[in-house]
C-alpha cells in the first residue's frame, strides 16, 4: 500500500464534499438558500480564524455578510431535519454494531444578556460560572470515528418564564424548561428510534445520576455504562432480605486487592490510559439476559482518584468491555475540541433560537464531513493489499454497519 493511500492524500474530499451538499439540499428549499448554506460549509472547513459572518462573506466572495446572516435568520428552512440529514450521514459512514452513543453538554461564553439562553451558570468549558449558553449533544462514535449527531440548547427557567425574552429570541411558544438529564432522554430516544447500531450509551454523572433515564434506556433493552458520583445513594436487599444502604465510595473501601484489574480506558493524548477497574454486583432486578454492576475506575498514580459508573449489561459480560466501553465517553470531547477548534461551533453569532440550532447544525455537517473522511480513510488503511477484505480484516463482511 502506498504513503499516499494510509496518509489520506488521494481521499476525494472534494468530491464527498460536494456530494454532502447535494444530500442536504433538500433541506434548504430555494436556489439561494441552497447556494449560501454550501458556502457556509465551505467558510467553517476553510482557514478562516473566526466564523463570522463577515469574515464567512469575504471568504465566499460576497462584499456583505447578509446572505450568511439571513442562512441563521430569516430565511425559511428546518435545522432538525439538517440534523436528521446529518445523522443518517454518519451512521452510514461510521455505524458498527459496537458503536456508542455519547451524551455530553459543553459551554459557550458569552457577554451581554440578549443571546438566548445566556445566563450565569457553570460552563465546564471555563471551569467556573459564567455567563454562558449551554448546549447538551450527542454523538455516535465506533472504530471508524465519531461525530456529533443532535443539539439542543439548554434554557434556564429565568428565560422560559420571561415572555418579554422569550419574544426578543423568537423561542417557540412550545418550549419549556426541561433540564439537561430530560433533554438527553429525548434525544437519546430519537437517536434509538432511528434504530442506528449502538452496543453502549454513556454518559457523565449529571445524566447517569437521572433514574428517569436509566429507565427509558432499559425499558428499550439498551446496555449503558454511565458515571455517578462517590456519594450516590444505593439501596438494596442482599440475598437473605436485609436492607443495605450505601454509596459508590463505601463499596470501593470494601474490594480487597485481588478484585482489582488493570485495563486501557481509551486512546489519550500520550498513548492508552491504563486504570485499575473493579466491579461490585447491584442487587436490583434486571430483565432476563441483564446484570446490574457498579463498576470503579481507580487511577494507577492516585489510588484515591476514582470514578464511579452504574452498568447495564448483557449477562456474562467481561470487565474488560465494560471498562472499554467507559473509557469511550472521551469521544464527544473530541467531538467537541475539533469542532470548536477548528469549525467555530463557538463562534456562533445568531442570538435567536433557530439561529443557535441553524448555526450548531451546519458545523455538524461540516464535522460529519470529516468524520467520513477519517472512516474513509480507516478502511483504506486496513484494506489488504489485494484489496479484498479478510475474515479477520476490521472491514470484513462480518463487521458490516448492521444491528
Amino acid at each position: 500500500m502506498s504513503v499516499g493511500v494510509w496518509s489520506g492524500s488521494t481521499l476525494a474530499w472534494e468530491r464527498e464534499l460536494e456530494a454532502l451538499k447535494e444530500r442536504i439540499s433538500s433541506v434548504f428549499g430555494r436556489r439561494e438558500v441552497r447556494e449560501t448554506s454550501g458556502a457556509f460549509l465551505d467558510g467553517v472547513l476553510s482557514g478562516v480564524a473566526r466564523k463570522t459572518g463577515w469574515q464567512m462573506a469575504e471568504q465566499a466572495g460576497l462584499s456583505r455578510p447578509w446572505r450568511m446572516q439571513m442562512l441563521l435568520g430569516r430565511t425559511k428552512w428546518d435545522a432538525d431535519t439538517l440534523v436528521d440529514t446529518i445523522r443518517d450521514y454518519v451512521v452510514e459512514a461510521l455505524g458498527d454494531r459496537s458503536g456508542v452513543l455519547v451524551v455530553d453538554e459543553t459551554g459557550f461564553v458569552k457577554k451581554g444578556k440578549a443571546s438566548v439562553g445566556v445566563n450565569r451558570q457553570y460552563s465546564g468549558t471555563a471551569g467556573r460560572i459564567e455567563n454562558s449558553q449551554i448546549g447538551v449533544f450527542v454523538a455516535y462514535a465506533s472504530r471508524y470515528g465519531q461525530a456529533l449527531i443532535d443539539r439542543r440548547l439548554y434554557l434556564p427557567e429565568s428565560w422560559t418564564g420571561d415572555p418579554i425574552r422569550r419574544k426578543a429570541a423568537s423561542v417557540p411558544e412550545e418550549v419549556e424548561f426541561a433540564t439537561k438529564p430530560a433533554m438527553a432522554r429525548a434525544m437519546l430516544a430519537k437517536a434509538l428510534d432511528a434504530a442506528l447500531p449502538c452496543a453502549w450509551v454513556l454518559a457523565d454523572a449529571v445524566y447517569g445520576s437521572d433514574y428517569r433515564l436509566r429507565r427509558m434506556l432499559e425499558e428499550r433493552g439498551q446496555p449503558y455504562v454511565l458515571a455517578v458520583r462517590s456519594n450516590q445513594a444505593i439501596r438494596m436487599l442482599s440475598p437473605e432480605f436485609a436492607f443495605i444502604e450505601t454509596d459508590p465510595a463505601q463499596m470501593a473501601a470494601a474490594l480487597s486487592p485481588e478484585d482489582w484489574r488493570a485495563h486501557p480506558a481509551g486512546e489519550g493524548t500520550k498513548g492508552l490510559r491504563l486504570y485499575d477497574w473493579a466491579r461490585v454486583p447491584l442487587l436490583w432486578d434486571a430483565d432476563p439476559g441483564f446484570e446490574r454492576w457498579m463498576l470503579i475506575r481507580r487511577s494507577r498514580a492516585d489510588p484515591e482518584a476514582m470514578a464511579y459508573y452504574f452498568a447495564y449489561a448483557p449477562a456474562d459480560t467481561a470487565l474488560v468491555e465494560l471498562a472499554g466501553a467507559a473509557g469511550l465517553r472521551w469521544t464527544i470531547e473530541e467531538c467537541f475540541l475539533r469542532a470548536k477548534d477548528d469549525l467555530g461551533l463557538d463562534h456562533c453569532e445568531a442570538r435567536s433560537w433557530h439561529g443557535w440550532h441553524r448555526h450548531m447544525s451546519l458545523v455538524m455537517a461540516a464535522a460529519a464531513f470529516l468524520a467520513k473522511l477519517t472512516a474513509d480513510l480507516r478502511r483504506a488503511a486496513w484494506m489488504p493489499d489485494n484489496g479484498k477484505a479478510n475474515e479477520t480484516s476490521p472491514i470484513a463482511p462480518s463487521a458490516a454497519c448492521a444491528p
